[in-house]
């Protein structure tokens, strides 16, 4: 398997259990993401239209790939409640090998 196209991990945040799941099962559905991890209990504080606030959150780690990057990212944002979710994707370093492979083939397009 080729291992030219990065994994990247993209992270976001949901206000409540629902959408992180609605979100999580369109990206592994639709092949965008091999695994997203939901991580409960989260406190995330930050300015929003002049005021600082602090809510809780559920954080998503959305295991995707190079190519499928900027697909995940649109249907992310189709799908979130908020106005500006957060989309931040980093590359994976390192990892096991047969795992970054597994993200790949989790994510490759499907052909008919």
């Amino acid at each position: 398997m080729s291992t030219a196209d990065p994994v990247l991990l993209l992270f976001t945040t949901c206000p409540d259990l629902a959408s992180a799941e609605r979100i999580a099962h369109a990206l592994v559905d639709e092949r965008l993401a091999a695994c997203v991890t939901r991580q409960e209990g989260a406190r995330s504080t930050y300015r929003w239209q002049g005021e600082v606030t602090t809510d809780s959150e559920l954080q998503l780690l959305v295991k995707t790939t190079a190519s499928r990057l900027d697909a995940a990212m649109a249907r992310l944002v189709e799908l979130h409640p908020y106005e500006l979710p957060e989309c931040i994707a980093v590359e994976a370093r390192a990892g096991l090998p047969a795992y970054l492979d597994w993200i790949r083939a989790q994510t490759r397009e499907e052909h008919s």
